[in-house]
């Protein structure tokens, strides 16, 4: 077979290529078109798996798969709800990987590993969530709860509903945790001033307020690390 051929027949094949070479010498278009399972008129899965990323951005690959939501997918010819579905599911299933990955090496003393493990679930959400992660005497999690969401620029926190939630679930400790949909993790006049009225606060009901950490683009800031709390 000429050799030309050959390139072209095994790019349409991605099912082969998995098994004669492993998944992890596939390329992210030929994982996705496995996924996608079948293309559309006109196209096969390999042109409609390049479409979606094209669509993800071309300098993200599969981690771009994040950002666009099931709407924007199904705005691709020959991508309907289940395709669409299915896409997103593939990018959960691989934020959980990478949380459950990360779980195995948390201390919830050490901000840069609490960092690590909430960095993928946090940083890729469009709009600020306030997630506190409340620990008991032994500094082993009790919960984890998002507490707000809110616009791209901020989230507003009640002091009243963190420090209710602690009493509830017979805490002594709580780190706060949020993200910058910007990317860029320093602390706004808005995150200082919640903090300290959080420490402030957790003094008087006898509560540990550990850390408050912004989470930004594969980067973090720790109120502790940074003396700011």
């Amino acid at each position: 077979m000429d050799k030309k051929k050959e390139t072209v027949c095994e790019m349409d094949m991605p099912y082969e290529r998995f098994v004669k070479l492993g998944p992890e010498n596939l390329s992210d278009r030929e994982l996705l078109a496995i996924i996608l399972r079948t293309g559309s008129k006109g196209e096969n899965a390999m042109e409609l798996a390049g479409h979606v990323l094209e669509l993800a951005g071309a300098d993200m690959g599969l981690l771009g798969l994040h950002h666009i939501d099931i709407r924007q997918l199904q705005s691709i010819k020959g991508i309907g709800i289940v395709k669409a579905v299915k896409i997103k599911c593939m990018a959960e299933v691989s934020n959980r990987i990478s949380m459950t990955k990360a779980k195995r090496n948390i201390c919830f003393q050490s901000p840069d590993t609490v960092a690590d493990y909430y960095m993928e679930k946090l940083r890729h959400q469009e709009k600020e969530h306030a997630m506190f992660l409340y620990l008991d005497t032994k500094g082993h999690l009790i919960e984890e709860v998002i507490m707000t969401i809110g616009s791209a620029r901020e989230s507003v926190v009640c002091v009243r509903d963190v420090l209710r939630k602690a009493l509830l679930v017979n805490a002594t400790s709580f780190i706060m945790l949020h993200n910058h949909p910007s990317g860029d993790c320093r602390p706004s006049s808005e995150d200082k001033l919640i903090t300290q009225k959080l420490l402030k606060a957790s003094v008087l009901m006898d509560l540990d307020f550990l850390d408050h950490i912004i989470i930004g683009d594969k980067t973090y800031l720790s109120f502790k690390e940074q003396k700011l709390l």
